[in-house]
């Protein structure tokens, strides 16, 4: 029992040890980080462990007394010694792998045969603890990246079996044999393997932590993604970038964060911005690398970031290309003040949101070269707007020219205006209420002059400031003028409706002529309709304007009679500042 005591001693000891490294950032990233300098880090720490446990061990004399020492430099000729150093070496294996197993195991080995200044009937602990090594690496988890470490159960029974072998090596080459086994075979394997478990559990508990900071980190980036989302709609531009660097900021705990193009710095935000200059030309070889390579860049000392001035107080970074289309266009740089705070969690963050904003600034373009297109298709459509009209008011205004030069005269002024208005139309998308009415006016007085008294053509109140698209209401009356009423001299009646509601622009065009075939309605403004009437296809270039400037649910309505058409559309309500006004 007293023998039980003092090992477990020696585990709570080497277990507080395992606690205080876990908390270490850098401990941690041997763990997850699978190279040979990591294997170096974890072979010389858990020697270290090996080799205090034989330092701090239980000094037991030929008779079985114990014996108390400080520390154990040197041990007696026929006196043996109980620790933990088994423990060390199992776990070694087990979060290292073979090679840092083998090579914790040798070094335990050699210097519990030095205690004993390598006397023959000590050398069987080299190859014992060596073989322990390598046999507990067999069960390194290859998993542990994805945090799956060995199970502490699994442990338990892991050090049981070493311990266990170790005990044999006892039995078969110790001068005291039996006789010391029977002693300290039963404490030291049941708490060994105790040990095992419970170093494994804290490990365990690391790697849940670690867990824990990735969902954190996971809700971060989907944070980022939503809030940098229209950020580059425009572009991959300066503002962008500065916005961008914010957020960052705001959402992580990088210490400096910056964004570069290929050749200049865009955006810089945090410490060390007093010398990391926008447009500031790209000065680090770790930038160049990255976008070279198309790789995740690491540094973790102020030598490897490459900065020049001498008080910066950056000390890691991980440089993130950012890659658009196949092309890599620049670089997302994110820093910390201390080395230790870059660890492979801040490393796979700075990744995922280096490639979110690679997407979101590709899918900017996208958007922006969607918008073009959408753009120039619209303007096409307008110029297709009713090219032969110019010609017959040409013709009536050569006709009245002989008989009324003045009325002439305000023919030619209302042709000029209808010409300005379509030439203005054809340049922009949305145009004031009040420029639409005046271009009707002027369609609708060169009209008249062809037939007087045919068409009586009324408005309702409107508001000038509302944005419609161009020629919208101007079709819609040429529709009717042109179709509704056949050969019907007089009674011809259009009435143009505007309202406002709420957020939204109820416009329609009504007549009283003789109404559509409704076996044609459900094709018009869809398609090119051909009839003795027209072919519909100033409908349906209008319909596919609205589709184009507002959505696929924008679209004329319409209404049909034998005793008269109404055409209908609902579109945001909109003026130059933007903001829907209460009507």
């Amino acid at each position: 029992m007293n023998l039980s005591i003092l090992v477990a001693e020696q585990v709570g000891l080497v277990i507080l040890l395992a606690f205080a490294l876990v908390n270490i950032p850098a401990f941690r990233r041997m763990l997850v980080v699978s190279n040979w300098q990591s294997q170096l880090g974890l072979w010389l720490i858990f020697a270290t462990f090996a080799v205090i446990s034989n330092l701090i061990g239980v000094l037991i004399a030929p008779d079985n007394q114990i014996i108390k020492r400080t520390l154990l430099l040197s041990i007696p000729q026929g006196y043996s010694v109980a620790n933990v150093r088994i423990l060390t070496v199992t776990v070694a294996g087990i979060v290292g792998g073979p090679l840092v197993g083998g090579g914790v195991g040798l070094t335990a080995g050699m210097f519990r045969a030095f205690q004993e200044s390598f006397s023959p009937e000590a050398m069987f602990y080299i190859p014992s603890t060596l073989l322990i090594g390598i046999l507990s690496g067999f069960f390194y988890d290859q998993r542990r990246q994805r945090f799956s470490p060995l199970k502490a159960l699994n442990g338990f029974f892991i050090g049981l079996l070493m311990e266990s072998i170790q005990m044999t090596f006892v039995l078969l080459f110790s001068p005291t044999g039996w006789t010391l086994v029977k002693f300290i075979g039963l404490p030291m394997i049941v708490i060994s393997a105790l040990g095992t478990s419970v170093f494994l559990s804290i490990i365990r508990l690391f790697f849940q932590q670690e867990l824990a900071a990735q969902a954190a980190q996971t809700r971060t980036v989907l944070n980022l993604a939503l809030s940098t989302l229209p950020v580059f709609q425009h572009g991959f531009t300066t503002a962008a970038a500065q916005t961008v660097v914010h957020l960052i900021i705001k959402y992580t705990t990088f210490d400096a964060v910056s964004i570069t193009d290929r050749h200049r710095i865009l955006a810089f935000e945090g410490v060390g911005s007093d010398h990391h200059k926008v447009d500031q030309k790209i000065a680090t070889d770790l930038s160049y690398r990255a976008m070279r390579e198309e790789m995740v860049e690491i540094a973790d000392t102020q030598a490897a970031i490459g900065c020049q001035h001498p008080d910066c107080p950056l000390q890691s970074a991980v440089v993130v290309p950012l890659i658009a289309g196949g092309e890599t266009i620049g670089t997302l740089k994110l820093y910390y003040a201390q080395r230790w705070r870059l660890t492979p969690v801040e490393v796979q963050l700075g990744t995922g949101i280096g490639q979110i904003l690679s997407t979101q600034i590709m899918l900017g373009k996208a958007s922006y070269q969607t918008e073009l297109l959408r753009d120039v298709e619209i303007k096409s459509l307008q110029s297709q707007v009713n090219p032969h009209f110019f010609f017959n008011a040409i013709n009536t205004i050569v006709a009245v020219m002989r008989r009324d030069p003045d009325q002439a005269r305000k023919l030619l002024l209302s042709l000029s205006t209808y010409f300005r208005d379509n030439l203005m139309g054809a340049r922009e998308t949305l145009i004031p209420l009040a420029q639409e009415y005046e271009h009707v006016q002027a369609y609708l007085a060169l009209e008249q002059a062809r037939f007087p008294g045919k068409y009586e053509v009324t408005f309702s109140t409107y508001p000038p400031a509302a944005l419609i698209p161009p020629f919208s209401i101007q079709v819609l009356v040429e529709n009717a003028i042109r179709h509704a009423f056949g050969q019907r001299k007089q009674g011809n009646k259009v009435t143009v409706t505007v309202r406002q509601l709420a957020d939204e622009l109820a416009i329609s065009v009504a007549d009283n002529g003789q109404g559509i075939d409704p076996a044609q309605l459900p094709k018009l403004g869809q398609e090119v309709v051909t009839s003795a009437n027209g072919s519909g296809t100033a409908l349906q270039n209008l319909n596919e304007r609205l589709h184009g400037l507002y959505d696929p649910h924008t679209g004329l309505k319409i209404k049909t009679s034998p005793n008269g058409t109404t055409v209908m559309m609902r579109i945001p309500y909109q003026t130059r500042e933007g903001r829907p006004k209460e009507g």
